[in-house]
This record gives structure tokens, C-alpha cells and sequence, in this order.
């Protein structure tokens, strides 16, 4: 029998709070600094049109906010959200360090219940953070209340390579060395590298996930494999 894995808000929040400060260094370790890569295309495929802000939900320590930054040149207003303070602390220094002070906002905000008005954002985006909300329907749901009609939602998350025999191998690692590797290093007593791999195995992916996204409104729902499937990232436009 599989057991439910706790996503908690209280859970997921002590976690994320214990990991923050090694949480980027980790990232580009662990994923052998690929995650860059799949920001770089997410912001590439779900790209800025238009001027009106941009929001980054679970936004963590602003990885992606950063990118569509560095993208948009500090032109369209960016807010960052996520229920983490010790993640936005580590946001905030980011800001201050790369001079992005007056174009990105971070915001401590619960996914599914955003503090924004309906259809505000041109683009509503999410990386690596759906699959640790709670309600991962409400979550989506909320994404998409306060995208505009025409905007867009992209949901950037880890998923399970399907190609042999990359996918025994790969399996191999993510769920048996991986967790060992971040425990050592992140030394957190909500063992969040053990989380990962169980987070992972039991969120929807594919044609699951862009079923969940039409049913909360999103068209025109189209995803793509990265890095043979390691990542996948989904995009869908609001009617």
C-alpha cells in the first residue's frame, strides 16, 4: 500500500524554512546545474507579452522570478509569492545583490489562497512548487483566477523519464542517492531530500496535470518533456 505523502502547509512551510539557506546551492548540485536550463526554457516557451506583472507563485528563493527578470530587463513589474518567509529572506538578499530592487515584489502568500484581484497577471507561473501545495486542484485554480483571459499558466515540476534504459537508471538515483546526498548536505530534521522522491511519485504528470489545468479553465494546454522527461514543463492559456 502506498502511503500518502504529508503535504502540510505546516509541514511543507518547517521544511522549506530549515532547508532556505542551502536551498539554491543544493538546486544546481543535485540537478548538476540543469535547473538553469529548464528556467531558461520556461521563460523562453512562456515568454512576456505585453507589460502587465508577471507573478511567480511558490516562488521560493525567486529563481524563476530572477529569470523572467533578467528576461523582460527589468521592464514588466514581477511579484514573487510563496508561505515561506525564510525562502523570501533569502529572495530579498538576491534582490539587493543583483540591483532588481524596484521590479520584483516578494510576497508571503499561501498558493491556494492568492491576495490578488481575478485576472491581474499576464502570466501566472509555478517551478518546482505545485506538486508541495496542499490542494494541488485549488492551487491551480487560484493560478488561473488571477491570470488575465488570454494570459497564460506555465507549471514547470519534476517528473519520471519513461525512455529505457535511462529511466532504471535515473530511477536509481533520484530515489536511493539523491535523498542521501541532500540529507548530508541540507542536515534538516524534516528530511526534505527524502520528500522529494515521494512528492514526485505521487503528483499527477502528462496528460493527467493538463487534464487538472482545463478542468480549472486553462485551453490550448500543451506540456514538454525536458532532459528526457526529468522535468516537464506545462503551459495553458485562460479563456
Amino acid at each position: 500500500m502506498t502511503t500518502t505523502v504529508d503535504k502540510s502547509n505546516e509541514r511543507v512551510q518547517k521544511m522549506f524554512g530549515e532547508i532556505a539557506p542551502r536551498y539554491d546551492l543544493l538546486n544546481h548540485l543535485l540537478s548538476m546545474n540543469v535547473d538553469r536550463y529548464w528556467r531558461w526554457r520556461t521563460v523562453k516557451l512562456a515568454a512576456s507579452q505585453g507589460s502587465a506583472p508577471i507573478l511567480d507563485v511558490c516562488t521560493g528563493t525567486g529563481d524563476l522570478a530572477f529569470a523572467y527578470y533578467k528576461r523582460t530587463k527589468g521592464e514588466v513589474p514581477i511579484v514573487g509569492s510563496d508561505f515561506c518567509p525564510a525562502m523570501l529572506d533569502v529572495g530579498e538578499a538576491k534582490k539587493k545583490k543583483f540591483g532588481c530592487n524596484g521590479k520584483i515584489t516578494f510576497v508571503e502568500a499561501d498558493a491556494q489562497q492568492l491576495p490578488f484581484d481575478d485576472d491581474h497577471f499576464q502570466l501566472v507561473t509555478v517551478a518546482f512548487g505545485l506538486r508541495n501545495v496542499a490542494d494541488t486542484d485549488q492551487g491551480i485554480r487560484e493560478m488561473t483566477r488571477v491570470c488575465q483571459p488570454g494570459g497564460r499558466v506555465a507549471i514547470l515540476e519534476f517528473s519520471m523519464p519513461r525512455w529505457q534504459p535511462f529511466k532504471t537508471i535515473y530511477g536509481f538515483y533520484f530515489r536511493n542517492v539523491l535523498p542521501r546526498i541532500g540529507q548530508w548536505l541540507a542536515r534538516n530534521r524534516e528530511q526534505a531530500y527524502t520528500y522529494l522522491p515521494e512528492s514526485v511519485g505521487q503528483f499527477p504528470s502528462g496528460e493527467e496535470l493538463a487534464e487538472r489545468m482545463r478542468d480549472a479553465g486553462l485551453t490550448e494546454v500543451r506540456f514538454y518533456a525536458l532532459t528526457l522527461g526529468i522535468a516537464t514543463l506545462y503551459i495553458g492559456t485562460k479563456a
